[in-house]
């Protein structure tokens, strides 16, 4: 059985209100209060990390990564070899099931999302070609798996060639089918004979954004790539208003798919329609390296965007200091609406960025710094949470960690109108957890 610790804050609030104003005082009881309601991890001797985190249609939550433990909450894992991992918690953070998938070799997790049958498809990249794993084209290819409610395999496909592929997020159309995205190795591709692009675009080089949809099957339906002669990655997916998909990502290139570069590494976004063919492309940035993480819908028919910049100039405002958390709001063009930075004097990066009920979102990564937008920092790196209004306001921020490195990677809105925040952790002094060797994958509910 799998063991795990949950430490509860017990909070008491004493109030007395009269007819006039009970309305005020339920108003008051149901504010954000950020602060911690419980904390727990999983894990053992080795390093143990989520990527992802899900709410699920039974109130529960799904969280999706990978470990190579072989001890500890993994005792049931033979080989001390990364796998996928996916964990699957109550409400208040009770393990229901976990699971891991892979084989003899490096196999990381990156995404995962509850299908519309009430199972899950989870996607990242892979080297395994035996244990739960068919085939590979050579290093890494981008690996997905659809699973029944209860984390049982229904199918897997692998998809790459002899190059590095990687796969990081994923999402499931209206029609039921899947679409996941990350980048091709296009020189290792077109070594291996992939012409599925026009001769004119076939000096791409380096790493491409990939797309790939399946049918419900998990059959290939198309895929399609973008990008230039340099590094270009694509880290997040979403369906577009309109149909088709909206993924962010970043480029280094400045020819062939990109029209308007900005420096050495741009936030670059582009939007596809429902077959793969590019509708619109935008870059975002400074001289310096913008690197976009993840992309979220807004009411208003637009996107934001969030990632780090190191960039002083071109489209960020303001700069706090080495690196920061860089918010782009855009619309359904892709036109640019306001852009925010969140920092202090030091490093800190965004990983993910979710929307919340009253407007506003939710935004998990990680800082150094110890000033200006930063309140507190316990060590060397913590994880770090923010809530901003729908205009980028910061209306709370918190930092968590101990002595050594704390990541933050994912973070949702629960249905109390709360936060779950999903990271790692190898400090041996994050109260009131106990450290089980390696990094350990850490959930925090804030209320």
């Amino acid at each position: 059985m799998i063991k795990q610790g949950i430490y509860a804050f017990v909070l008491l609030a004493l109030f007395s209100c009269s007819d006039d104003n009970s309305t005020d005082a339920v108003l008051e009881i149901n504010k954000f209060k950020g602060e911690v309601a419980w904390i727990t991890s999983f894990g053992g001797s080795g390093d143990d990390t989520p990527r992802s985190v899900i709410s699920t249609s039974d109130g529960g939550y799904a969280i999706f990564g990978y470990t190579n433990s072989t001890d500890g909450d993994l005792d049931s894992k033979t080989t001390n070899v990364n796998d996928y991992w996916l964990v699957r918690l109550d409400a208040d953070g009770i393990l229901l099931w976990s699971r891991t998938y892979g084989g003899s070799k490096d196999d990381r997790g990156q995404a995962v999302i509850e299908t519309s049958d009430g199972g899950f498809a989870i996607t990242g990249y892979a080297m395994s070609d035996d244990g739960d794993a068919s085939n590979n084209e050579g290093f890494h290819d981008n690996w997905i798996l659809k699973l029944d409610t209860q984390g049982n395999v229904e199918w897997e496909q692998s998809f790459g060639f002899s190059g590095h592929d990687h796969s990081y997020d994923l999402v499931e159309s209206e029609g039921g089918a899947l679409f996941f995205t990350g980048f091709l190795d296009i020189t290792s591709a077109r070594a291996d004979g992939y012409t599925e692009k026009s001769y004119t675009l076939t000096r791409h080089g380096v790493g491409e954004f990939w797309g790939t949809q399946l049918n419900n099957e998990g059959e290939l339906e198309w895929r399609e790539y973008f990008g230039g002669t340099n590094n270009d990655r694509a880290h997040a997916v979403v369906n577009a208003h309109e149909g088709g998909y909206v993924m962010a990502g970043f480029s280094e290139s400045d020819d062939f798919d990109i029209s308007d570069p900005n420096g050495s590494y741009d936030f670059w976004v582009v939007k596809i329609d429902a077959e793969g063919q590019m509708v619109w492309e935008q870059s975002y940035g400074g001289s310096g390296i913008d690197i976009a993480q993840d992309i979220a819908k807004t009411e208003d028919g637009g996107y934001i965007i969030t990632g780090s910049t190191i960039s002083t100039d071109g489209d960020v405002a303001v700069s706090h200091g080495e690196s920061e958390i860089w918010v782009v709001k855009i619309d359904a063009q892709g036109n640019m609406l306001w852009e925010r930075t969140y920092g202090g004097s030091s490093f800190e990066a965004a990983e993910s960025i979710r929307p919340t009920a009253d407007g506003g979102f939710v935004i998990a990564g990680n800082a150094k710094s110890t000033d200006q937008d930063l309140s507190t920092n316990a060590g060397e790196n913590d994880l770090w949470v923010l809530k901003i209004d729908a205009q980028g306001q910061l209306i709370w921020e918190q930092a968590y960690g101990g002595t050594n490195l704390e990541f933050g990677f994912d973070a949702l809105e629960t249905e109390d109108q709360g936060i779950l925040v999903v990271g790692e952790s190898n400090s041996t002094d994050l109260f009131p957890l106990l450290n089980k060797g390696g990094t350990d994958l850490v959930v925090i509910k804030i209320e």
